[in-house]
């Protein structure tokens, strides 16, 4: 299926239509599986339709829960302020995207929180006049209270919980891409991240390549849209070939991207879409945390992954400003000689396990 294909596409006339607002990246959208895997076995005969940004298209439906794509796009991850809907109103509608009074990514204040209701988010969803509405609590609305401390993945299923939704935040597992990997079996790092605050210097990345190739493992670059400069310059001091860099100009394809991780040996980055691409995909992984915290974004607790961060104040230190201009102190204080040491105690490649030893370990990461 194209993205045009995911975008486009109709259900026959009279379907309910189930709309779902998550407008961010690929790192959000994945951390939602559960709770749309929820929604998807709680309304089987419905069009599950997913508001997010175009290009996750592809991702969106190699989850294996959405229907369709409605395109919508907001700056810096704030709450759309409408949805261009046709048709008759949701059966149903659901707010994934913004949090409720207050509400903060890892306690600093969410571009699209807001006092009440606010522009966009809950105000785009009750525009279009669903027969029911799902969301966190806000004046004058019902729902749980929305709560700072808790996993992305759990803050979710809770809520359709308290709908009497069963959802498991475990489940977050999708299926893997039956495509070749054009890099197989190499260790893939991804030195990219939306903001400053949570990049791991290109340098240390490239440290970490050279010891990976002395060691004789195959090591491949990925880089996002407008991070070619960065992963160019990992490779280049790794002494890595430029084909070993995809990415860059534009994002790696979401297909080639999901074949990549799949068939890695493991997955080295910070916080982004790629780490939870490999959460998702059961592919090792070490994801170095600073200005966020495992405890609200990491992988499951498994031995497939490892997440490393130095709080530098204990385990309930406050998290860093995640729009910084530079690498947060906490990620900096992760030296290469953890990295390499964190990628050794990792399982075999999962090409080299029984199917059955291929999705990751149930749980949430504290």
């Amino acid at each position: 299926m194209t993205v045009r294909d995911i975008i486009d596409i109709t259900a026959p006339p009279g379907t309910p239509s189930l709309l779902v607002l998550r407008a961010l990246g690929l790192g959000d959208l994945l951390t939602a599986v559960p709770a749309l895997r929820a929604l998807r076995r709680a309304h089987p005969a419905h069009e599950l339709v997913l508001a997010a940004p175009p290009r996750l298209a592809e991702a969106a439906c190699a989850t294996g829960t959405v229907d369709r794509l409605l395109p919508v796009s907001a700056p810096g991850g704030a709450a759309p302020a409408r949805l261009d809907w046709t048709g008759p109103p949701p059966d149903l509608a659901v707010d994934l995207h913004a949090p409720g009074p207050g509400g903060a990514r890892d306690g600093h204040r969410h571009p699209s929180a807001v006092d009440g209701e606010g522009p966009g988010g809950r105000a785009a969803l009750r525009a279009l006049r669903p027969r029911r509405l799902l969301g966190y609590a806000r004046p004058g609305f019902p729902g749980p209270d929305w709560q700072h401390d808790e996993h992305e993945r759990v803050r979710w299923c809770r809520l359709l919980e308290w709908y009497d939704i069963p959802a498991d935040p475990a489940d977050l597992c999708i299926p893997r891409p039956g495509r070749p990997s054009p890099a197989p079996g190499a260790v893939v790092l991804h030195p990219g991240a939306e903001t400053a605050a949570h990049r791991w210097p290109a340098d240390r990345y490239a440290a970490v390549a050279r010891e990976l190739l002395r060691a004789g493992h195959r090591v491949a670059v990925t880089a996002g849209a407008g991070e070619g400069e960065v992963a160019h310059a990992v490779a280049e001091r790794a002494g890595l070939p430029a084909p070993a860099v995809f990415g860059g100009d534009a994002d790696v394809p979401f297909a080639d991207l999901a074949a990549l991780v799949a068939r890695a040996r493991a997955v080295v980055t910070g916080d982004t879409g790629p780490a939870h691409l490999a959460s998702a995909l059961g592919t090792p992984s070490v994801v170095l945390f600073g200005p966020t915290t495992p405890r609200l974004w990491g992988p499951p607790e498994s031995p497939l992954h490892r997440a490393l961060r130095h709080p530098g104040g204990g385990p309930t230190a406050r998290p860093g400003a995640v729009h910084g201009a530079r690498p947060d102190e906490r990620l900096l204080r992760i030296t290469v000689e953890e990295v390499v040491a964190a990628l050794a105690t990792l399982p075999a490649p999962l090409g080299h396990l029984p199917d059955r030893d291929r999705s990751p370990a149930r749980g949430v990461a504290a």
